[in-house]
C-alpha cells in the first residue's frame, strides 16, 4: 500500500517559522551573490573583448597643428623612434595647473637641447575629455613651440588617466618615454635620475657575459621600466595626514601587495620612465583605464619579465588633487579585476 504524499503546506507547517525565514534569507543572499558574480565576470569579459578590438583596430587619430591648420597623422609605438625622449602628460580639467608645469618642463627641455644637440624631445599632452579650457591652454604651447616639439591628443570624452597615458605612449616617438602628471608635483629635472638608471642598466646588459645583447643595440630596444618613488617621504606624510587617511592608504598598500606582489613600494607615483621596447609590450597589454593602471603595469612587468627599478624623486603636494576618499573603493575594485582577470586567464598577456 503506497502512502499518500504529504502536501507542501503540511511540510511547511512542520518547519519552524524562524527556520523558514533563515532559509528564505539564505536563498535571497545566494541569488544576490550569484547575480553579482555573474555581472562581475561579464564586466571582466567585456574589458577583455574591448582590449582585443583595440589591439586589432587601425588608429585614425591625428594631431591638430594650430599654426598650419593641418592634421598630422599619429605615429605608432611600433614605428622606429624619431626623438630621444617623449614626455606624456595626461590632463583632465587642468587649465589652472597645466601652464606652470608645462612652462617649467619646456624651459628645461629647451636648455638641455641647446647644450646637447643629440638631445631631441617631444611633449605630448593628452586631453582626457576636459570640460574646461585645458585644450586651449595646451594648444597655446603648440603654437609657441611648434608641433614637432609639443603635441595635443584629444580623446573627446573622459576615459581615465590610465587610458590617457596608454594613448600617449602608443602615439609617441621617443626612445625613452616618460609619463608625468600635469600638476608638476615632481620636478622635471628628476627625469635625469630615471634616465641614468636606464643607461646604467643598458650598459650592464651589454657588458654581461652570456647575454645575446649586441654592443650596437639601440637604447630603445632594451626593456626596462623605471618607477619614480615617494616612499622615502612616507614618514613625513603619515605625520601630517589624518588618521583615517593613513588607515585607508595602509589598507590599499596591503591590497596592492596581495595583487601585484612585492618589488615596488610606491606604485601610484605619476613619474615613470620606459624604454620604447618596454612600453610597446606594456601598453599594448594594459586593460585598466582609470586609477590602478599603475599596479597593472607592475603586474605586467613581472609576467613579461621586464626589469623594474624604483628611484626616489622629489615630490610636492599640489592643491587640486582629483583623488577622493570614494576613489579608494574604486581602486580596490580595479585591483580585484587584475587578480581575477589575469589569475583566471580571462585576460591574456601578449608577448
Amino acid at each position: 500500500m503506497v502512502a499518500a504524499a504529504w502536501p507542501l503546506s503540511a511540510v511547511a507547517g512542520l518547519i519552524p517559522a524562524s527556520l523558514s525565514l533563515t532559509l528564505l534569507a539564505a536563498t535571497l543572499v545566494s541569488i544576490l551573490v550569484l547575480g553579482a558574480a555573474a555581472v562581475f565576470f561579464e564586466h571582466i569579459r567585456k574589458i577583455g573583448c574591448m582590449h582585443s578590438l583595440e589591439r586589432s583596430a587601425v588608429s585614425d587619430a591625428f594631431f591638430e597643428d594650430p599654426n598650419s591648420l593641418n592634421k598630422v597623422p599619429c605615429p605608432s609605438i611600433f614605428d622606429p623612434p624619431e626623438k630621444y625622449i617623449s614626455l606624456i602628460v595626461p590632463a583632465y580639467n587642468e587649465e589652472h595647473r597645466l601652464p606652470e608645469a608645462l612652462t617649467e618642463t619646456l624651459n628645461y627641455l629647451k636648455h638641455r637641447s641647446a647644450a646637447d644637440k643629440s638631445f631631441s624631445y617631444e611633449v605630448l599632452i593628452v586631453d582626457d575629455g576636459s570640460t574646461d579650457r585645458t585644450s586651449k591652454v595646451a594648444f597655446k604651447f603648440v603654437k609657441e613651440h611648434k608641433i614637432d616639439n609639443v603635441r595635443v591628443l584629444l580623446l573627446g570624452r573622459n576615459h581615465g588617466k590610465g587610458e590617457a597615458v596608454r594613448k600617449g605612449m602608443l602615439h609617441s616617438r621617443g626612445e625613452l618615454l616618460l609619463m608625468l602628471d600635469a600638476d608638476g608635483a615632481t620636478k622635471v629635472t628628476d627625469l635625469e635620475k630615471l634616465e641614468a638608471q636606464v643607461h646604467a642598466f643598458a650598459q650592464k646588459l651589454k657588458s654581461s657575459p652570456g647575454t645575446s645583447t649586441s654592443s650596437s643595440q639601440k637604447l630603445s630596444d632594451v626593456e626596462i621600466a623605471i618607477f619614480g618613488s615617494r616612499a622615502h617621504l612616507e614618514k613625513q606624510a603619515l605625520a601630517t595626514r589624518k588618521w583615517y587617511r593613513n588607515f585607508l592608504m595602509k589598507g590599499f598598500h596591503l591590497v596592492v601587495l596581495l595583487t601585484a606582489g612585492p618589488g615596488i613600494k610606491d606604485t601610484q607615483c605619476g613619474f615613470k620612465m620606459f624604454t620604447r621596447a618596454a612600453a610597446r609590450k606594456l601598453f599594448t597589454n594594459i586593460r585598466l583605464k582609470r586609477w590602478c593602471f599603475d599596479v597593472e603595469l607592475v603586474y605586467l612587468c613581472k609576467h613579461l619579465r621586464i626589469p623594474m627599478v624604483e628611484v626616489s624623486v622629489n615630490w610636492t603636494e599640489i592643491p587640486g588633487s582629483k583623488v577622493r576618499m570614494t576613489s579608494i573603493m574604486h581602486m580596490v575594485f580595479e585591483l580585484l579585476l587584475i587578480k581575477v582577470g589575469y589569475g583566471l586567464g580571462i585576460w591574456k598577456i601578449y608577448t
